[in-house]
C-alpha cells in the first residue's frame, strides 16, 4: 500500500536521480586548472583571465595546462600542435576543456556542442560557442542567429579561418 509520503519521497529520489543521469551525460563539469593572472592564450597572446566565460584548457598528463581565450583559438592549437606546442603530442593530453555558454562550466571539450555564425562574439570575435547538449546549441542557434552546430571532430582549419574573416560559408 502507498502512502502520499511514500511516493512523495519515491518520485524526489526518482527525480534525483534522474537530475544526476542529465549532469552526467549534459553538464559534465570538469576539473581543470583555472588560468592564472598571467597566463596567456599560446595563440594569440591574450591574458586569458580576464575572460572567465570563454577559458578553454588543455591539460597535459604530466600536469601542465594552457589556456585559451575561446574555443577557436583552442582549436587553432589543437589543429597545429607542431606550430604552438612543439615537442607536444595528442596523446600526452589528458583532458580538454570548454566553458558552455549558459552554465558558464568547464565541460569536455569532445562532448560539447559548438555553434558558429552566431550574433554572439567571444574575446576575439566570431567564435565556436560551446554547449553542453543538442537541445541547448539547438536553442541558441534559433535564439542568436547561428549558423550551424558542430561537434568537435567537425572543427576544421577552414571554418576557423571562416570565424576569422566572419564570413561563414
Amino acid at each position: 500500500m502507498s502512502t502520499p509520503r511514500l511516493r512523495l519521497k519515491t518520485r524526489l529520489a526518482a527525480g534525483l536521480l534522474l537530475f544526476g543521469l542529465l549532469t552526467a551525460v549534459w553538464g559534465e563539469s570538469l576539473q581543470l586548472p583555472a588560468p592564472g593572472p598571467r597566463d596567456t592564450c599560446p595563440v594569440c597572446g591574450m591574458f586569458v583571465s580576464l575572460y572567465p566565460d570563454w577559458v578553454a584548457t588543455v591539460h597535459y598528463q604530466d600536469g601542465h595546462a594552457h589556456h585559451f581565450d575561446g574555443a577557436k583559438d583552442l582549436f587553432k592549437y589543437l589543429l597545429n600542435l607542431s606550430k604552438y606546442a612543439p615537442g607536444h603530442s595528442q596523446e600526452q593530453i589528458a583532458a580538454i576543456g570548454v566553458t558552455e555558454y549558459y552554465g558558464v562550466t568547464r565541460i569536455n571539450a569532445r562532448n560539447a556542442w559548438y555553434v558558429v555564425g552566431s550574433d554572439t562574439l567571444g574575446p576575439m570575435g566570431h567564435e565556436l560557442v560551446p554547449l553542453a547538449s543538442e537541445a541547448e546549441a539547438r536553442e541558441f542557434l534559433k535564439d542568436h542567429h547561428g549558423r550551424r552546430v558542430l561537434r568537435f571532430d567537425e572543427v576544421t582549419p577552414a571554418l576557423l579561418e571562416q570565424l576569422d574573416r566572419g564570413v561563414f560559408e
